[in-house]
Parts: C-alpha cells; structure tokens; sequence
C-alpha cells in the first residue's frame, strides 16, 4: 500500500490535532491589515517570512484573511516528516506550500498575512494582477510568478 494514502488527515491525530489548535491559537498573530479601510469586498494580501514582512512571497486575494490563512497552514501539512508536498495537486502551487513547511521548520514560524488592500469582488482579480506585477517590478521572491505569468498569457489571448 502506498503510504502517502494511509497518512492521516488533519485532526485524526493527537499531533495533528494539536498542531491544528496551536495554529489557531496563534493565527492573530500573523495576520495584518494595512489597508488603511474597513474591511469590505475582497482582500488583496501578501504572504511574508515574519522576519521579512515586507518581502513579499506570495500574493492571493480572499473575502475572508483569517480562513485564507488557515487553508494556507492546514494545505501544508505541517504535521507530516519533512517532504516535497506531493499532495498538492497544482505543480505551479508546490513553491509556496514547500516554503511554508520549511519555514515552520525554523522554530515553528508561520508566515505573515499582510492585507494591503479591500477592493470590490469585481475588482479583485486585476488588482491581485497589478499588486503582483508592483512585486515583480521591486524584484521581491514571489512564489506564484508562474500564476502571474498565466495571467499574461490569458490577458494577451482576450485583447
């Protein structure tokens, strides 16, 4: 039998599960809004080392930061050995999860979510596009510029 298959999810073990409440516990720690506004629409975030927060490494959007940044946390894996995240099922998403696990591997640190900005839901994919791109231009080490670079692509094809 394969054992990747017979890993437990999480919460089905007592390591997990405290894994998991120790994350929840901790989670307001990590995560910042900057914006400036009252949270409405949808965040446009970032996603740093703790002691490098404006370096970003990842840029997302999401209407809700907190579960964003759990689902960030729990699709690592953290409780699994020291592997190549094989579970992620987008080979494009795999950097930023491998970052995560190793990052916590380094006395337990979690990354940062830095909100930057709330735009309405209409708005948001272009102004995820455009913070990317405001990233790339200040050559920080995004994890998701193959993502940017999709956008591109399909930017291109509808003009």
């Amino acid at each position: 039998m394969d054992s990747r298959r017979s890993e437990l999810p999480l919460g089905s073990s007592p390591a997990a599960a405290a894994l998991q409440r120790e994350l929840r516990r901790r989670l307001h720690l990590h995560l910042y809004d900057e914006s400036g506004v009252t949270p409405a629409g949808v965040a446009i975030y970032s996603l740093a080392d703790p002691r490098e927060a404006r370096v970003s490494r990842y840029v997302g959007q999401t209407a809700q930061p907190a579960r964003r940044l759990m689902q960030h946390l729990r699709t690592a894996r953290l409780w699994l050995p020291d592997e190549i995240p094989w579970w992620i099922e987008a080979p494009r998403l795999r950097p930023l999860y491998h970052w995560i696990r190793e990052l916590h591997g380094q006395e337990g640190r979690l990354p940062v979510m830095v909100v930057h900005a709330w735009v309405a839901t209409e708005h948001a994919q272009r102004a995820e596009r455009n913070y990317i791109r405001v990233c790339l231009a200040q050559q920080l080490p995004l994890l998701n510029v193959a993502i940017c670079q999709m956008s591109d692509v399909d930017a291109a094809a509808t003009q």
